[in-house]
């Protein structure tokens, strides 16, 4: 979100003085190194949707939009889809529903009988399912340290400044920030700030006396082999206790603890239990052909998880007109980043919202308590 910032508003307005400051330029720890990398369509908010056609264009032609000094030739999309699986009747209306929506704003959902899901993917059990949404185009994953990369070249190129160093503090005077507290440094003086601090985003704001609902939550991932389930156009299945898809002859899978909570953000200790007490049962239910299945390595990550409504929070914040959010993404992330930087430099140039009007994201719902229901969440 940083690099995409720096990207937009140095491409907007040459000669801006614009500074990314970086605890970790290795980005080890960072949530888009972590990340597993995907872009859909299929959000039950249009604004979400909208963000997604953008981005996935943007994806799609990540070397003609940053120019050469982007340094990167392709982000490798594979459009193997996203596939939503259901065995409730009831939300097989809920999926027509939202796949209309979702076409209107120019997405290819479609949502299949369980026949259908049978004959598109026949190792997929489909006996017990109600229905299945899938997206036959511009869903699916990509290079997430291509786009990380070429947004920072690209920024850098444009004249943004990229230091690794450590923000610790906000100097705040007449109801607006006037700088930063760097670590070693001392204060650096500014017009605005942008508050891409992922997982800690809320301390940022602490920093002022301010609140925000964003949380670190642990996300352990599974690297799996599966001798007897080679099927490399996969789709990214989400089923009712995990999620998976193909990873150049393995296969990607994760789920939500059911001890969901609050972690430090130092903590990448993993949860390898979870693999073998609460995805190996259900995924070998719904592919039979994952009935030898190895564990070859695992990583972990975090969500900067929005604890209202795990959507995105942006904008000025209402206490400081010049401290924009861009916090609580809750993993979908990577794939907003061309859009909601695109955003924050267009309000930080011209006021408001330009391209796209996000301004149903703002902390004004924060502070109304009024979330966004995300019916499609993952």
């Amino acid at each position: 979100m940083g690099a995409a910032t720096a990207f937009w508003l140095t491409k907007m307005a040459p000669g801006l003085k614009v500074l990314v400051v970086e605890r970790d330029p290795s980005y080890a720890r960072a949530a888009t190194a972590l990340s597993v990398a995907s872009v859909r369509q299929q959000f039950s908010d249009p604004t979400n949707v909208k963000i997604s056609r953008f981005g996935v264009d943007f994806i799609r032609n990540f070397a003609e939009r940053l120019g050469p000094a982007g340094e990167v030739a392709s982000l490798g999309l594979k459009e193997n889809g996203y596939l939503f699986l259901t065995t409730d009747p009831a939300q097989k209306p809920v999926m027509e529903e939202l796949a209309a929506m979702q076409r209107a704003c120019g997405a290819a959902t479609e949502v299949w009988t369980p026949a259908q899901v049978g004959a598109r993917f026949p190792w997929i059990e489909t006996s017990d399912l109600a229905a299945g949404s899938f997206g036959p185009r511009d869903e699916g994953w990509f290079d997430n340290m291509g786009l990380l990369a070429g947004f920072r070249n690209a920024a850098r190129a444009q004249g943004a400044r990229f230091e690794k160093a450590e923000a610790v503090g906000l100097a705040v005077n007449a109801g607006r920030v006037t700088g930063v507290e760097i670590a070693g440094r001392g204060l650096v003086s500014c017009g605005a700030v942008v508050n891409a601090a992922g997982t800690r985003g809320a301390q940022v704001l602490r920093w002022a006396g301010l609140d925000l609902p964003v949380e670190p939550r642990k996300r352990t991932v599974f690297v799996i082999d599966a001798p007897n389930a080679r099927h490399p156009d996969g789709p990214l299945l989400i089923d009712r206790a995990f999620y998976m898809r193909p990873e150049q002859g393995h296969w990607i899978t994760a789920t939500v603890p059911d001890s969901d909570s609050a972690c430090d953000p130092d903590d990448f200790e993993p949860d390898l239990h979870l693999f073998e007490e609460a995805i190996w049962e259900p995924l070998y239910a719904r592919c039979p052909g994952f009935d030898a299945v190895k564990v070859v390595r695992h990583w972990v990550g975090h969500y900067d998880y929005n604890t209202l409504d795990q959507n995105a929070i942006l904008g000025p914040h209402p206490a400081l007109p010049n401290l924009y959010l861009l916090n609580g993404f809750s993993g979908h992330g990577l794939q907003q980043s061309p859009a909601l930087g695109r955003g924050t430099a267009e309000h930080i140039l011209n006021g408001g919202w330009q391209s796209l009007d996000l301004s149903e994201l703002s902390y004004d719902r924060v502070q109304a308590g009024r979330p966004i229901v995300e019916r499609a969440i993952v």
